[in-house]
């Protein structure tokens, strides 16, 4: 798929970005895919080309920009490393909610200006620490986003915490899919539950489920990927997209 390097102007500085893009004429709906705590690097790029070849313009932003030459992590042996881990969880924990949103209008702003893409809403997805991003994005710049999901998405309904994103359901226009690892603290049974009620009394059109997987699961360099669990969390942002983007 055809992969352009560019820059968005935010509010905080410059945001290095790929802009990933279908075969063809275009212009395409677009997507902001959003990494998981370990950044960009080699494997979300080839996802960002997965997800273009799937039909639209994608977008995958640096999210660590802020703190320049970002030097990816290895995910299998970062949470081993105890230096690589207080660097990473350093890193996760310097992104607010109000950093998140900001850059998400910028990002915003940069597609609507994009001759690859069309008018209208664009969709999110996002993976562990992203897609706590994508759904609080959904819940931020409602007029803006029409899809939203999240795959093994973590501290996305947590009850007492004023940050988490289930507390914008009502602003949520987006159809909503999410998707839950097995046995995994930073999404629990009850958190879904939390979410899924926040959603259904909201309106929102959305599905809340587990699969048999682990945390990680939908991330081919991580060492709890699973083959089966990739290929039907495909399969499911190509019905959202398919359902939900013009």
């Amino acid at each position: 798929m055809p992969r352009a390097a560019v820059t968005i102007h935010t509010a905080d500085g410059e945001c290095a970005a790929t802009l990933h893009t279908p075969n063809g004429a275009g212009p395409w709906p677009a997507v902001i895919l959003f990494p998981d705590a370990g950044g960009v690097r080699d494997t979300f790029l080839g996802m960002a080309d997965r997800l273009a070849g799937l039909g639209y313009a994608t977008l995958l932003p640096d999210v660590y920009y802020r703190y320049g030459g970002f030097e990816p992590f290895d995910m299998a042996t970062v949470f081993s490393d105890e230096d690589q881990r207080n660097r990473l969880m350093e890193m996760v924990g310097s992104l607010t909610n109000d950093m998140i949103v900001a850059d998400a209008g910028a990002f915003l702003d940069f597609l609507a200006g994009r001759p690859e893409v069309t008018g209208g809403a664009v969709g999110t997805t996002g993976y562990c620490m992203g897609g706590r991003v994508s759904m609080l994005v959904a819940g931020s710049h409602p007029e803006r986003v029409a899809a939203a999901a999240s795959f093994h998405g973590g501290r996305i309904a947590v009850e007492d915490d004023p940050t988490s994103p289930h507390l914008l359901a009502d602003r949520i226009r987006a159809t909503v899919y999410v998707a839950g690892a097995e046995n995994d603290g930073s999404f629990t049974p009850e958190q879904s539950t939390l979410l899924d009620d926040a959603l259904t009394a909201a309106g929102v059109d959305h599905t809340v489920e587990f699969y048999p997987a682990a945390h990680g699961f939908a991330v081919p360099d991580n060492p709890t990927y699973d083959v089966v669990a990739e290929q039907r969390h495909w399969e499911a942002l190509e019905r959202l997209y398919g359902a939900a983007l013009a």
